[in-house]
């Protein structure tokens, strides 16, 4: 759900004003995640248990540099094969934003738990507009039931408050696993990592024959990405640098090709043959 799950090496946008969501007027010690919407700047920013997890600023596709960092995959994909998009952790949209701006057409599945974080981001992030398919549920439990196959599989959840956020406890393992499941022939994985980016990058080892390590520059959050043997760090670079919309982003993304796994090469296809039958 957090983009910017970690806390920033550069301060967020000022906060002029507060607009609080029904849950955020639920006492401290209340079991439900506090959900706040502040102005921050021209945007509105989502803050979820002290988290900066969205960002929108009306007008504008881009959203931050976090969540623009996770949906740039797709611009490696070629247009044919941008159908379909999954985004676990939807949030206040601000992934899904960015997706819809680079794949007009596809079909765009949003997973987010929280009722009230699905309510504050179509109030607040014109998050109707994206023409998302909202499912309100357990992420781990969506992957468990699902049946579907997607082009990116975008993995943005977390749990937590401030600056204890982290993964949920069925990340990297089994989760990830069942995320390669729900992930189409040649399609891509997209992780944003926190602390648990080593244990992530050693379960994508065993799932996919490529990863590629991408550190953004002012931030804690690591986007991991894995996908077919073809996928390079030069070779998502160089679309980055061919998609208009993304190509500015690009100085302030450090991205690394990292060494491949022949187990991972080997579970890669068993993972294709289970999606055949």
């Amino acid at each position: 759900m957090p983009a910017h799950a970690g806390a920033p090496a550069h301060p967020e946008p000022a906060i002029r004003d507060t607009t609080h969501t029904r849950s955020a007027r639920e006492p401290r010690g209340a079991a439900r995640p506090q959900v706040r919407v502040v102005r921050a700047g021209r945007g509105r920013a989502l803050r979820i248990d002290g988290t900066f997890a969205s960002f929108y600023t009306p007008g504008r596709e881009l959203t931050g540099l976090v969540w623009n960092a996770l949906a740039s995959p797709l611009a490696w994909l070629p247009p044919a094969r941008r159908r379909s998009v999954l985004v676990l952790g939807l949030g206040g949209g601000s992934v899904a934003r960015v997706a819809r701006a680079l794949a007009p057409r596809a079909r765009i599945v949003g997973v987010e738990m929280n009722p009230e974080v699905v309510r504050a981001a179509r109030r607040h992030f014109d998050l109707d507009a994206l023409g998302v398919e909202v499912v309100v549920a357990d992420a781990q439990r969506y992957l468990e039931r699902a049946r579907g196959r997607f082009d990116l599989v975008i993995e943005d959840v977390f749990t937590g408050r401030g600056r204890r956020v982290r993964k949920p406890d069925w990340l990297p393992r089994p989760g990830l696993g069942l995320a390669a499941r729900r992930v189409a022939p040649g399609g891509i994985l997209t992780i944003n990592a926190l602390d648990d980016a080593p244990d992530s990058l050693d379960e994508l080892a065993e799932l996919f024959p490529a990863r590629l390590d991408v550190a953004v520059d002012g931030w804690d959050n690591r986007i991991l990405v894995a996908g077919p043997a073809r996928l390079s760090a030069a070779s998502l670079r160089a679309a980055l640098r061919r998609e208009p919309l993304l190509a500015p982003t690009l100085p302030r993304l450090a991205l690394r090709t990292l060494p491949s796994s022949a187990a991972g090469g080997a579970r890669a296809g068993a993972l294709r043959s289970a999606r055949t039958r």
